[in-house]
């Protein structure tokens, strides 16, 4: 039924059977996900046919109230989250409304696809309704510290820890260049990984969800996590197209000053992407050091295509660009064949 402790799926069968009016040898529960955190997610049946979702956090690891305290935020924006129907935060259970198992990469095709495209055009005015409904007062803020600390799991876990590696010339430079352009953003509530597998398709909507991490942060962060995440690559044009519409709702609406030029925004975007590309090369490599979770080294030629894509874009860090092609590619290629 499950890789969690045992002693937790017991509590979380009585947790569920208390709270339905059942006898615990009636409770169903299937393991329907994990994810790169510490929490599991299974899928309860009810007499009836009704189903439910219940998430396992266990709270010494994982902090479930912003969770809560979001979705009933979002839900009274009038935003699609998971109901919540139950809580139980000292022992991390939550009950949620079951959204099926349809996550929006399923539906992905080629690159090129015209369903694949659409979905992407949906994923996007999503976006806009998150920015436009949800206000970022209530939200940590994706600081100066924050953006660093992104940033420095690359030097800290790919680098250093996976490929023995120092940090490239001119690092220092790309690394405040990066931080500087984020921060010139606009503040906006950012879900902080709007990546397809964070958002499930369930009738006809699209639904967020594990949005636990949502942040005020920059403008262009949630449209630069789905058009370069982990399931497609874009060429330059399509990319260009997308943050072009991007930025005409976003100074429609009000978001955006009038003032900023569609060439400064693309460049925002890349600069953007770059970061976030720099983060997930990180993050990849310490899930699989650290925490022993496998099938992210597979995806890091993926992100690696997306920071170069990214820093192709932006002008200056030539010493950065020569290194990532002359150094690190060739020792990432050595190293993942050595995995093999």
């Amino acid at each position: 039924m499950s890789d969690a402790a045992p002693s937790r799926l017991a509590l979380l069968s009585r947790w569920a059977a208390e709270r339905h009016g059942l006898p615990a040898e009636e409770i169903d529960l299937r393991l329907a996900a994990g994810d790169a955190s510490f929490r599991r997610y299974y899928r309860l049946s009810l007499p009836g046919g009704v189903t439910r979702m219940l998430m396992d956090a266990p709270p010494e690891q994982e902090d479930s109230h912003p969770f809560v305290a979001i979705a009933r935020r979002w839900a009274a924006a009038g935003l699609p989250v998971p109901r919540l129907h139950g809580e139980d935060l000292a022992r991390g259970f939550l009950e949620l409304d079951d959204l099926g198992d349809t996550p929006l990469q399923a539906c992905f095709g080629h690159e090129d696809d015209a369903a694949t495209l659409a979905w992407h055009e949906r994923a996007i005015a999503l976006i806009h309704e998150l920015q436009n409904r949800a206000g970022p007062d209530a939200l940590p803020r994706f600081d100066r510290a924050l953006l660093g600390r992104e940033l420095d799991l690359f030097p800290e876990w790919c680098l250093g820890e996976w490929l023995d590696l120092a940090p490239p010339p001119g690092w220092g430079d790309l690394r405040e260049a990066l931080i500087a352009s984020a921060l010139s953003q606009p503040v906006v509530t950012v879900h902080r990984d709007y990546d397809a597998m964070n958002l499930m398709v369930h009738g006809d909507t699209l639904h967020l969800i594990d949005f636990q991490d949502a942040v005020a942060g920059p403008l262009s962060y949630d449209l630069i996590s789905l058009l370069r995440g982990r399931y497609c690559r874009f060429d330059a044009d399509r990319f260009a197209t997308w943050v072009e519409a991007f930025y005409r709702r976003a100074q429609a609406d009000g978001r955006l000053p009038a003032g900023v030029e569609t060439a400064t925004f693309l460049a925002q975007a890349q600069a953007m992407a770059a970061q976030r590309s720099l983060k997930v090369l990180g993050i990849f490599c310490r899930l699989t050091l650290r925490d022993h979770k496998s099938g992210y080294l597979e995806r890091l030629p993926h992100f690696l295509a997306h920071l170069e894509e990214s820093l192709a874009g932006l002008d200056g860090h030539a010493d950065v660009k020569a290194w990532l092609a002359d150094t690190f590619r060739p020792a990432l290629a050595a190293r993942l064949e050595g995995t093999e």
